[in-house]
């Protein structure tokens, strides 16, 4: 898997943005993607130094359309903490 498949999007929501006064930041990742290859992927595309990474998998929710039910698909999610000081500038924007 090419590094730059690894990452899906960042997720920004309230709790994330919590999250990044404490130098973690949350992204959406591919479903067979491992911790090293998610380290690796944000050290390159962002050039900070990772420190933890910590994953989980997000389950399907019911969701009803009319009289059909359906179920979205689960989805991984991944949050990185960075080595005090480094900061992800694409997050400042958002």
């Amino acid at each position: 898997m090419h590094l730059y498949d690894v990452l899906r999007r960042p997720l920004v929501t309230e709790k994330n943005a919590i999250l990044q006064m404490e130098g973690k930041y949350a992204f959406e990742v591919a479903g067979v993607a491992t911790k090293p290859q998610i380290r690796q992927a944000v050290e390159q595309a962002f050039k900070v130094t990772v420190t933890a990474v910590n994953v989980m998998t997000v389950p399907g929710k019911e969701r009803r359309v009319g009289r059909r039910q359906a179920r979205t698909p689960s989805w991984k999610k991944a949050i990185v903490t960075l080595q005090p000081g480094d900061k992800i500038e694409f997050f400042e924007s958002v």
